[in-house]
């Protein structure tokens, strides 16, 4: 689990990135999940076009970007730490679009500092898993998956057993207790989508703002960064884009930034890849005691 308070450089390296080479055991496959040695490997894929760690090649790209495939988009986001400031912005953004309460922060921000005491900083929201343990526990099938690969809450069904809470190695899972937050009035009734407002009693979570990529706008957490640290992702169109409007090819920049997955061994295959900056040698560094 994420310890409480600051996060040490050290073990964010150790959690997200565990190596420049992939190692293969048998039976196991790819256990070092940096996006460069996971591209090289000779991994097979799952039938969503995804490869065995919810990572993508380069050569998969291309087959995803198949117009006559369905869906239209399969959605994931990137991180690039080299310019997160730890400002919270992305968090203050969520929570207001949101109306979330103080203590429900869908994208929080952990501090670190390495042995220079140099502070970093690390956005946490929810991983949009590829197989998410969270879905697997839930006694009554509140949470599901779409087919766009937005792990969702149905607050209708969901009752408050918090189990999901327990198997989300993340954390980034938060009960509602409290209606702390005015809400405004509206017409529309809460969706998975855009369960606003929260339903007391049930488990809220990061929604991955599914609602406004699918109308073409940016999640509320990339538009409030003013870094540009935070991009919205399109496996199928091999495009990521922040908040700053620049835009990349998804695969290349991963690959050449060698992006980094976080808890890798916890095989659930995040959708949320991570950019370790500031210079960092994740060959030696990330194997550190």
């Amino acid at each position: 689990m994420i310890p409480n308070g600051e996060v040490s450089r050290r073990n964010l390296l150790k959690l997200i990135g565990k190596g420049a080479a992939a190692t293969v055991a048998a039976g196991v496959g790819v256990e070092l999940l940096t996006y460069r040695a996971y591209a090289q490997s000779n991994s097979t894929t799952t039938p969503n076009g995804l490869g065995t760690n919810g990572n993508m090649t380069p050569g998969m790209a291309a087959a995803m970007a198949d117009p006559a495939a369905p869906p239209d988009h399969q959605w994931a986001m990137v991180i690039d730490l080299r310019n997160c400031d730890g400002c919270g912005s992305c968090t203050a953004a969520c929570q207001k679009a949101h109306y979330l309460t103080p203590d429900q922060t869908w994208i929080k921000v952990f501090a670190m500092s390495n042995n220079d005491g140099q502070t970093y900083h690390m956005p946490r929201p929810c991983m949009q898993c590829e197989d998410p343990p969270c879905l697997h526990v839930c006694p009554v099938e509140a949470t599901f998956r779409t087919d766009q690969g937005v792990v969702l809450v149905n607050q209708d069904r969901c009752i408050g057993c918090r189990m999901c809470m327990a198997a989300c190695p993340y954390e980034a899972r938060y009960f509602n207790w409290t209606a702390d937050v005015q809400y405004p009035t509206t017409p529309i009734p809460p969706t998975p989508q855009a369960p606003i407002p929260q339903k007391l009693g049930t488990v809220g979570k990061c929604t991955f703002c599914v609602g406004n990529l699918n109308n073409g706008l940016l999640s509320e957490c990339a538009s409030g960064c003013p870094m540009g640290a935070i991009y919205n992702a399109d496996l199928k169109t091999d495009v990521a884009v922040n908040g700053l409007g620049s835009t990349v090819k998804l695969s290349t920049f991963l690959y050449n930034n060698d992006a980094v997955t976080f808890y890798p061994e916890q095989n659930t295959h995040p959708r949320v890849w991570y950019i370790v900056g500031h210079g960092q040698n994740l060959d030696t560094n990330s194997t550190t005691a």
